[in-house]
């Protein structure tokens, strides 16, 4: 059965609009370091410079976008982000001759496309509360197809024109601002997911922000297990990469490997329901089994230090990707209440850091002992996530056994 037919008609709209908006989004992040190199002609510092601070503005965009979901509204946030996004991305090719400018611009697009991140996950999960956990990976799913699309045909639009890769970009997020706000007038916006429902939120009393970050039971381990994931997943590009140049082998091996990437993430979905079904039954054993994958994928690049070992390290940090990209959306959504925007973003951003220091801390030990110290941290960060995600997985049992103790004694006492 196809399993598009089992979705509301309205969940396929977004599908379709999301995976355009996704492969928009992926026309350009592959282009930014040849940009800065080959077309503003400064140097491969320059260019991870402009990649690091997209990142950071990346960071700030999530935590805003989970701190701003009642005050603003779903609507006007979403919107609002990806037509401000919009507008940087069109007018970026008029500040190529202004470096300061540029940043600037690479600054606002990290946060503008980030803040949006936070509400439409947890407009998702307020909307598809029954099947969110799927809905989620069926998103996931569906981006990373526009991530492929996107990253095959950027090569060929910047043998046109770097600056048609922006412009296609921008308008790929102005049409999905124009959808979205179509999209919530024609749908049924209930459970604190429009303008107006985060009006009356306000008005009821929301905790402030240290009450909400005072719940470090629910996010703390669970983000930090996402950063401590991230740094090891830098070892693509600050260990697997070099080591393939080093080696003298055909560049298009590294690009072999994200393809097969982006063709398991399809192609896998069956191996990973019989994972969900036999081994990971919750989202907290997901997230404990994702590092598990990630830790033996790194092992094999470990011992074996060959492109065969990368091609099997691969595959198995696939199938880690697979179980914890959807996972962290979902537990926050179902556990969260009506705070879980703040503490999707709030994750989020905490995660992102992970994306900031690794490949610093990585090219450092790449550069000191070549591959195997990278690969060592690499494990290690997987290893300690691991723990992470058990901790987390265990403090919330406890947590909730004792509340439910506490009710029942309550109720004994009242009798």
């Amino acid at each position: 059965m196809n399993p598009l037919r089992r979705n509301p008609k309205e969940l396929n709209v977004f599908l379709i609009a999301s995976l355009i908006n996704t492969t928009g989004g992926a026309l350009m992040w592959p282009l930014v370091s040849m940009y800065v190199f080959d077309e503003l002609g400064r140097s491969l510092a320059d260019a991870g410079l402009a990649i690091l601070v997209q990142s950071l503005g990346g960071i700030i965009g999530q935590l805003l976008g989970g701190a701003l979901y009642h005050r603003v509204g779903v609507k006007r946030l979403v919107t609002g982000s990806l037509a401000l996004n919009a507008s940087v991305l069109l007018v970026l090719p008029l500040l190529s001759g202004n470096w300061q400018l540029f940043i600037g611009a690479m600054w606002l697009i990290g946060l503008f496309n980030s803040m949006s991140l936070p509400a439409i996950q947890s407009y998702i999960g307020f909307r598809f509360t029954e099947r969110r956990a799927e809905i989620f990976n069926i998103i996931y799913v569906a981006n990373n197809i526009g991530v492929a699309l996107g990253t095959a045909l950027s090569g060929f639009l910047a043998d046109f024109s770097y600056h048609l890769s922006f412009i296609a970009n921008g308008a790929t997020s102005a049409f999905f601002a124009v959808f979205f706000l179509f999209y919530l007038k024609s749908t049924d916006v209930a459970q604190g997911t429009g303008a107006s429902a985060a009006s009356s939120h306000n008005k009821a009393g929301s905790p402030g922000t240290w009450a909400l970050l005072s719940n470090v039971r629910l996010y703390l381990l669970l983000a930090s297990g996402a950063l401590l994931l991230h740094i090891g997943n830098s070892i693509w590009n600050t260990g697997v990469s070099p080591f393939i140049v080093g080696e003298e082998m055909p560049k298009r091996y590294y690009g072999f490997l994200w393809t097969l990437n982006g063709v398991l993430i399809f192609v896998a979905q069956p191996l990973l329901g019989l994972i969900k079904r036999y081994l990971t039954r919750t989202v907290s054993a997901q997230m404990t089994a994702s590092s598990l994958f990630y830790a033996a994928g790194y092992a094999c690049i470990l011992l074996m230090q060959s492109y065969p070992g990368m091609v099997l390290g691969m595959i198995l940090a696939t199938l880690g990707e697979m179980l914890i990209s959807p996972a962290i959306p979902a537990y926050l959504s179902e556990h969260g209440g009506a705070h879980a925007p703040f503490y999707i973003g709030l994750a989020g951003g905490i995660g992102s850091g992970g994306r900031v220091i690794g490949p610093y801390v990585m090219g450092s030990l790449y550069d000191a002992g070549g591959l195997p110290p990278v690969t060592w941290l690499a494990l290690a960060a997987a290893l300690v996530s691991a723990g992470a995600y058990w901790a987390h997985s265990a403090w919330n049992r406890q947590a909730a056994r004792q509340s439910l103790s506490a009710a029942t004694g309550g109720q004994g006492l009242s009798g």
